[in-house]
């Protein structure tokens, strides 16, 4: 085999965790051609990526249908060897099955997944199996069992953009998700800040949007070494800040598969959902902290709601905040 495609347009975290398909796919088949197909806006993470040939960028904001057509026609142009698709939803599987490549493989929860040549049996809320080990079914046939481990390669340009903030001891915390339910609270943040180390050095991260969050926090851990770099990095150079962090606090968010993607040291707080889902830490060094009462309510979805289901949000409040400062 001498050319791959492989599909993930969903969540920055997604797209990370896929990586570890092309760490694979390199390890078996150095001397091939390696492309990915994501959504636009997510280009920056694979910036002069060792491994990847090309990136094709799906618009879903503003050209979702007419880009996904032309994505379609650039893929049956190249005549893959293998496309794997490792999506559930119809649009890739469509794209998947009519791409014309030798070879195809996807989940058969996939709509379009009886064209395919390799249908996987998708399993979710599996003890132990994580993302990685689910999309790692997908090749197992060309390679072997066992899943590698994403990476993002931030270059010398990124490096050196993120150095001086490395002068000095530093954490990172990424204080904000896309769901509330996985967000530990700005309160409990301000606890937990308020009982570092003032000779710590602490860096909030996080998109344009978590700018206000940030401040809100800051403005409430006074005398601290405390600032926001929210929307001042993107993500291969948060991800590059993270990498030498003495550790990163996170929640089940993309910042959580940021570090992962460098083995950095995580403290990841889960809320609402469970790592049984499969979506927690990889590296070395990581710990989940999450509520130990056993709620009957949790987990309460898969990816987590705009409001606690039952008004209490106590799988985020009886966490404890000693469970974090044990980490630094």
């Amino acid at each position: 085999m001498k050319k791959f495609l492989v599909i993930q347009t969903a969540s920055i975290g997604d797209v990370i965790l896929a990586t570890a398909v092309v760490e694979k796919l390199h390890a078996y088949f150095p001397d091939s051609q390696i492309d990915m197909m994501i959504k636009k806006g997510y280009e920056s993470l694979f910036q002069n990526h060792p491994y990847l040939n090309k990136v094709l960028t799906w618009d879903k904001k503003r050209h979702k249908y007419s880009s996904l057509i032309s994505n379609l026609m650039k893929i049956r142009a190249e005549r893959y060897d293998m496309i794997v698709n490792v999506q559930r939803y119809a649009a890739t599987g469509f794209v998947t099955a009519f791409g014309k490549a030798k070879e195809t493989a996807g989940f058969d929860k996939n709509p379009f997944s009886r064209f395919f040549t390799h249908r996987i049996k998708h399993e979710i809320g599996v003890h132990g199996l994580h993302e990685v080990d689910r999309n790692q079914k997908l090749i197992e046939h060309i390679t072997d069992a066992k899943a590698a481990r994403p990476v993002l390669y931030p270059d010398d340009a990124v490096l050196e953009k993120v150095k001086h903030y490395k002068s000095d001891r530093y954490i990172c915390v990424a204080p904000c998700s896309l769901w509330f339910t996985k967000q530990f609270p700005e309160d409990r943040w301000v606890h937990f800040l308020r009982l570092v180390p003032d000779d710590l050095k602490v860096y909030l991260l996080g998109g344009m949007e978590d700018n206000q969050t940030c401040d809100r926090i800051i403005a409430q851990v006074p005398n601290k070494h405390i600032e926001s770099l929210a929307g001042h990095l993107n993500l291969l150079e948060s991800a590059a800040l993270m990498r030498d962090a003495a550790m990163n606090f996170v929640c089940d968010s993309s910042p959580m598969h940021l570090a992962s993607s460098q083995n950095a040291p995580i403290t990841a707080v889960f809320c609402s959902t469970v790592t049984d889902f499969g979506f927690g830490p990889l590296s070395d060094d990581s710990v989940v902290v999450e509520e130990n009462r056993n709620l009957k309510c949790r987990p309460c979805g898969l990816h987590g709601y705009k409001e606690c289901p039952k008004g209490h949000f106590n799988c985020a409040n009886f966490i404890e905040i000693k469970e974090l400062t044990d980490r630094l």
